[in-house]
Order: structure tokens, then C-alpha cells, then sequence
């Protein structure tokens, strides 16, 4: 897959890892700006706090993107932060910006400062390695935990211009909204304003990274940044133009793909399942009912085992606080009807359990009270997550 125009990409061993790349490189030739969000956790790592204030310094501008593995850089204190601020230094003075226009990330352990030198003494060849070919390789260095990589791309009409859209992400465990536990960049030749960028991509976290779980934990360490270049030569996307509903509906759809992805990578897992919740008294207590749903552990395990247990999901629902009426509630497994005014369909459970084999299949639950709607993405949790976790720093 190649990068929009004006983007170059590369990955290099720095040794933060074992006998792996652990070192990416993304680089905006002539600049672009830029819009991020991050995780909610309080406990935030060194390179978060640096790439917030960077933004805010720079006015939204972005030359450099630097992302090492295998080590977080959370919960080290000064050390930490003074550590990542080399490595943003060093790179900036090997790109020829301003240190705050080099956003930096970090994935892996937490507890343990960044190597700095390590990845310091890596940079020049990751610089010279940078190419319009390298996308592949620079998502494949920012894994920690994944199977596989995560890519998601669209082409689309901007400005009587051809613009593309391409991102990138890691995410397998930690995965929980606000934001789900994961990096990403996405990258855009299409010319925008910061204003809108900023806009679009909030809208598009609510309905992509803010609305998937694996385990219920959100990271330290949470980073999702859109970088748009110009390169396409458009006018500049603004906030109500007639391009802003394209491109908005672009970007959900390619951050959409990169969190479905993050759940069908979920650690341990098996299924991917998108639970719906309809009918509600409005979107917000749709939207909870749905979250308590695939955050439940009880479900997770129904979903691990093909088990149209519905009693559980309406119990989640039940519990997450929202007004419902148990005589009004539908529960539909990928399209099985198992219960109809909260009145069970035994006969029909045979069929819904053979649904639930599936990879993937969706949970509906109508209540009947209203049009209010909410949708999330949850994976099943297993016997290889409790395993895998029982060991991660063993």
C-alpha cells in the first residue's frame, strides 16, 4: 500500500526490542497540519504530555512522526520526560524543524524509561531509509502485542481534486473508550485547516476508537494523530464546506476499519462482536447500554463460548443505568430473534448459537422506548487472554 503524496515512511532496529524493528519513521516532507486526541487516563506517559504540549506550541503543525515499541516510557517520572525530549530533539535537528513539530509515541512495558540512545543512534537510518514504499514496514515496527498489522485506506473526491487517506495503528490488549488503548496515525494529501481536522477527527473517535473493547482497561499511553499535507491541491477543507461531510465520512469510515481491526486483534481473541442497542430514550443511554454490554465480563464469556445466553445482555443493559421497560425489550443474535417482549424464544436458540460461531456477528437489542441508538465493538474474552496477561512482564 503506498502513502498519500508527500509522506515518506521507514522502520530500523533500534534494539528496544528483540530481533525485531521497534523504531518508525513517518515524515511530512513539506509539513502538515495536524489535529490529535489522546488517552483520558490521568496517568499519562512522557511522550503523551510532550505531544500535547508540542501541538499547542507548534499551532497544529507536524513535520515528523517518531514511534518506538517495547517500551512505554509511563510512569518514569522526569527521567522519562527528559528522555523522550532527546529523542524529539535529535530528531528534529536530523529533519531540519522545530522540536515541537516532531510528535513522538511510545507502546510497551510500563515502569521503564525510554532507552533514549538506543533510539537516538537508530534515527539517521530511519531518515535515510524513508521512502514512499514504506508504509508497510513502519506498521509493522509500532506492534507490540498484535498478530498482524492494522491498515485502513480510501480515495475521494476533494475539491474537484483526487485526495487519499491512509492510517495505520497498534491495539490488541487495553483496548477500552476513552480513548481505546491503541496508537494510530492517519495520513492525508487532501489540504485542511486545523480547525476542521480537529472537528473531524473528534467526530469520528466517538464512533470508532471511543466505542470498542477488548478488556476494559484504558492506557497510559492512548495517541491518535491526523496529519493532513496539502499535497492533493485542494482549497482547504473548513468546517461546513461543501467537502467537510466527504471527508468527515472518509475518515470515520478509515478509522472505523483500524478499531474493527483492533478488536478482531484483541488479545486471545476469537470473535468480534458489534452490539447494537436501538429503540432507547435517546442516543447517550443507547450508547451506555451498549458499552456496559461488551464491557461485561459475563458477556465476553457468552461470546467466547457461542452462547446465546440474551438473559446476560439484557442484565448489562439493565445495570448500566438507562430507563428500560423488560416487557418491551427484543433481543436479536445476527438476525435470530431469542427473546420478544422479554419473553424468551426457546426454539430459537439452536439456530442463534450456530450465529455466534461465526468470527463475527452482531447483538441487537430494541427497546422500544424510543429513537435513540447506540453501537459498540467488543471481542470475547478467553482462556489465551487470561493466560497471556497472567505472564506479560514474566
Amino acid at each position: 500500500m503506498r502513502l498519500p503524496g508527500g509522506f515518506l515512511a521507514s522502520s530500523v532496529r533500534a534494539g528496544v526490542r528483540k530481533d525485531r524493528p521497534d523504531l518508525a519513521l513517518l515524515l511530512a516532507e513539506k509539513g502538515a497540519n495536524a489535529a490529535a486526541v489522546f488517552t483520558k487516563n490521568r496517568f499519562q506517559a512522557a511522550p503523551v504530555v510532550l505531544a500535547r504540549n508540542g501541538l499547542r506550541k507548534s499551532g497544529g503543525r507536524v513535520r515528523a512522526v517518531v514511534v518506538n515499541s517495547g517500551c512505554a516510557n509511563a510512569a518514569t517520572g522526569s527521567a522519562g520526560l527528559s528522555a523522550a525530549r532527546r529523542v524529539r530533539n535529535r530528531a528534529a535537528e536530523l529533519v531540519g524543524c522545530p522540536p515541537e513539530e516532531v510528535f513522538a509515541a511510545s507502546t510497551g512495558v510500563i515502569g521503564v524509561v525510554l532507552p533514549d540512545a538506543k533510539i537516538r543512534a537508530a534515527l539517521p537510518g530511519a531518515l535515510h531509509r524513508a521512502s514512499k514504499s514504506g508504509l508497510a514496514a513502519a506498521s509493522r515496527a509500532i506492534l507490540t502485542t498484535d498478530v498482524g498489522p492494522k491498515v485502513a485506506e480510501a480515495s475521494f473526491r476533494v475539491g474537484g481534486r483526487t485526495g487519499r487517506i491512509v492510517g495505520i495503528a497498534k491495539g490488541a490488549g487495553m483496548i477500552h473508550p476513552n480513548m481505546a488503548t491503541m496508537l494510530a496515525f492517519v495520513m492525508t494529501d487532501a489540504a485542511a485547516t486545523p480547525a476542521f481536522l480537529r472537528r473531524a477527527l473528534r467526530d469520528s473517535v466517538d464512533a470508532s476508537f471511543n466505542a470498542i473493547s477488548v478488556d476494559g482497561d484504558a492506557s497510559t499511553n492512548d495517541s491518535l494523530l491526523l496529519l493532513a499535507n496539502g499535497a492533493a491541491g485542494n482549497a482547504a477543507v473548513r468546517p461546513g464546506s461543501r467537502d467537510a461531510a466527504r471527508f468527515a465520512a472518509v475518515l470515520a469510515d478509515a478509522l472505523g476499519e483500524l478499531a474493527r481491526l483492533c478488536v478482531l486483534d484483541g488479545e486471545g481473541a476469537s470473535r468480534c462482536v458489534e452490539v447494537v442497542v436501538r429503540g432507547a430514550a435517546s442516543d447517550e443511554d443507547a450508547r451506555r447500554m451498549a458499552r456496559a454490554i461488551g464491557n461485561s465480563t459475563l458477556c465476553k464469556c457468552a461470546f467466547a463460548g457461542g452462547d446465546p445466553n440474551w438473559g446476560r445482555f439484557v442484565c448489562a443493559a439493565g445495570a448500566a443505568g438507562p430507563p428500560l421497560d423488560p416487557d418491551r425489550v427484543d433481543v436479536v443474535v445476527d438476525g435470530v430473534v431469542v427473546a420478544r417482549r422479554g419473553r424468551p424464544i426457546p426454539a430459537a436458540l439452536p439456530r442463534a448459537a450456530r450465529r455466534m460461531a461465526r468470527r463475527e456477528f452482531r447483538i441487537v437489542l430494541d427497546l422500544h422506548l424510543g429513537r435513540g441508538a447506540g453501537r459498540m465493538l467488543a471481542s470475547d474474552l478467553t482462556v489465551e487472554y487470561v493466560h497471556f496477561n497472567a505472564a506479560y512482564t514474566t
